[in-house]
Parts: C-alpha cells; structure tokens; sequence
C-alpha cells in the first residue's frame, strides 16, 4: 500500500492504474467499486468515514493505492476482492411505485425486489424517483456506473413526459430556454411535443445531465404539474421491448455500444451514434394544430397534483368519490323506500278496490239466492 502526496498538481490526463516496482496499483475507491462492493462515489464516503481497512489499518485518505494481487482491503469487515465478483450489466423497466435504492426506511418495495434472480451484489446506476418509471441500468462495475452518471461524458438521457393541461407553444419555448434551479441553470438539449389528450399533453425532452429530479423540477419552474415521468432512453440504449418489472442481462461491450460509449468512457464518432435513441413519435406542430381546448397547463389548479402534495391529493379525491358515492347511496336508498311505500300504497288501494268488487259480487250472489228460493 501506498499513499499519494497531498500537494495538488495541476490536471492531466493520467491513466487511474499505476506501476510500482512492477507492481500494478489502483487507488482504494476504484479498487472498491471494481470489486462490486458499491459505486466509486460512494466508496469515496466509506472510506473518508473510516469504514475501509488495508492490510488492518484504517485507511481514510482518498489518494490511497492499493495493489490487488497483495494488498487486503476490507470494508465494514468484508474482505473486497476483484476475483470473487462476476461483473453484471442489466437493464431494468422500472414501473412506478419502486424507489430505486438498495433498501428503504419507509417500507416501500425497491427495485432489488425485481432483480431478486441475480445472486450477485449490484445497485442502481442513477435514480428515478417513486413515481417515475422507465429504463434503469443495474450493475457492480463502479467504472461503468461513474461512466454514464457523469456530466462529463455527456451522454444524452431522452424522457418522455405527461403533464397536466394543454400545452402552447409559448410553453415549450421556456422549457426550451431552460431555468434556474438550486444548482444552476438546466436546459435540454430539446423539447417537443408528441401527443396530445383531451385533458393532458405528452412531452419528450432529451437532456447530457442526470441532476436529482431534473425533469420534475424543470416543468415546475415554468409552471408545469407532471403526471407520468419515463425515461426511454441512455444513448442509444432504449427500453422500448422490455415490459415494467422486467429486465435483460447484457455484456458490458453491449451495454457500451448501444449507449455510444467506448470502453475508456469516450464517445463514438459522431457518425455512429450521433443523437442516441431516436423516436418513432412525430413532433405535433402547435403552429399548425393548435394546442387542445381546455385548461392551459401552467394552470395553478394542477399544483395540487406535484409530487409534495400527490398522496394528499389522491386522498382527498378518494375522500370526495366516497362522499359523493355515500350520497348518492343515501338517495338510492331513500328512493328505494319511497318507491317501496308507494308500492304499498297502491297495493292497498287495489286490494281495498278488489276486496269491494268481491263483496259487491257476493251481495249479487245472495239476492239472486234468496228470489230463486221464494
């Protein structure tokens, strides 16, 4: 085990395995991720916690190397070793209603719950929240994983969006333009849109970023309410083919290729794959068809239905369907009583009619009796 000096250098292109006396060294946290144990972000945290041993020692240095074939490094007590991990690549459709996390406080079911046949350790690459659905790469290579989250890679991500309302054209020139948000100005890389409902519009945007909730946060800062958020595509890698809960078992060199990456985190020649994934979907012209009548989507009434506020919204409908069902039972219910004391009502006018006829009918009888006897 070595350490780096703590003097900063400026910047260069290094390649991140050294050789030490013919010995061939990686820092700690590569050397942690490529042993499956996490991502190389977060192996970064455990060890800066003192959570990481090398060789017994508590290492927390981050410019640490270790040489594999020698070194043992263990993490929380488990010994992190490249032989023992067969890399997996998967990518997974996330339905709604997972939480793409190794596990979850709350209760709530997590996307290891659809991956349940890979005896292998591996975890999400990215997120995608609670309710959003969509293409999620699974795997235990942290090189991979750090490869496709990075900014810097540049690799496009393509979303399609329902949100709440009918959408102008004004509206998809601010979403064009981008916003300000907590960490600093987004913009996609386009905006269009692709269906349009009586009630609601589809949107496709194509975004180089992945920052937390993106998209979401995007919309709301133009005044939009998203109903359904799925994410179709990473490069040229599509989810199109695989139904929600499901996943395909992929090689590394595949997983690469289709997303339009080399295998040192490069892009492709741009005449491979230029643009990633392109959509089937035509663009529906706003100028030429106009947005749909009703509500314009940056209305204030959607906000109730944002992410903040969604179960509370769904609870409080659900609670107004079952007031409004207990009153219209309560009328059923009072029309059946009426319509049943009508019923006996009429029913007893005619059994009084029929009971009148009979003993008129009777006192015939008798007259007619008592003239055939005399």
């Amino acid at each position: 085990m070595t350490k780096s000096k703590t003097t900063k250098k400026p910047a260069s292109k290094k390649p991140k395995t050294t050789e030490t006396d013919g010995k061939l060294e990686l820092r700690l946290q590569k050397y942690i991720a490529d042993c499956g144990v996490t991502s190389r972000r977060k192996a970064e945290h455990l060890i800066t916690q003192g959570r990481v041993t090398v060789n017994g020692d508590v290492v927390m240095e981050l410019g640490t190397k270790v040489d594999p074939e020698n070194d043992i490094v263990l993490v929380d007590g488990h010994l992190a070793d490249l032989n023992a991990v067969e890399p997996i690549y998967l990518m997974l459709h996330k339905p709604r209603g997972f939480v793409t996390t190794l596990s979850d406080p709350e209760g709530r079911e997590t996307v290891m719950n659809l991956v349940k046949e890979i005896s292998e350790r591996i975890y999400p690459v990215g997120r995608l929240d609670y309710l959003s659905e969509g293409l999620l790469l699974m795997t235990n290579d942290g090189e991979l994983a750090n490869m496709i989250m990075h900014p810097k890679f540049n690799v496009t991500k393509v979303y399609e969006v329902k949100v709440f309302g009918s959408v102008t054209e004004t509206i998809i020139n601010k979403l064009k333009a981008g916003a300000y948000l907590e960490e600093g100005f987004v913009k996609p890389t386009s905006v269009r849109v692709i269906k349009q409902l009586p009630t609601k519009t589809w949107i496709e945007f194509r975004l180089n970023e992945g920052r937390n909730r993106e998209i979401r946060r995007l919309c709301e800062a133009v005044g939009l309410t998203v109903d359904k958020l799925k994410r179709l595509a990473i490069g040229g890698l599509s989810i199109e083919g695989v139904a929600p809960g499901n996943f395909r078992l992929m090689s590394k060199h595949q997983m690469l290729s289709m997303i339009g990456l080399n295998a040192d985190g490069t892009l492709m020649k741009k005449e491979v794959n230029a643009e990633g994934f392109i959509s089937s979907k035509k663009t529906i012209d706003l100028k030429k068809k106009r947005p749909q009548p009703g509500t314009v989507a940056d209305d204030e009434a959607f906000k109730k239905f944002r992410r903040e506020t969604y179960f509370d919204s769904l609870k409080q409908i659900q609670e107004n369907k079952s007031q409004v069902a207990d009153k219209i039972q309560k009328l059923e219910d009072q029309v059946y009583v009426e319509e049943q004391k009508s019923y006996h009502e009429r029913r007893k006018k005619v059994d009084q009619v029929n009971a009148t006829i009979k003993n008129n009918n009777l006192q015939r009888t008798n007259f007619r009796s008592n003239n055939t006897v005399k």
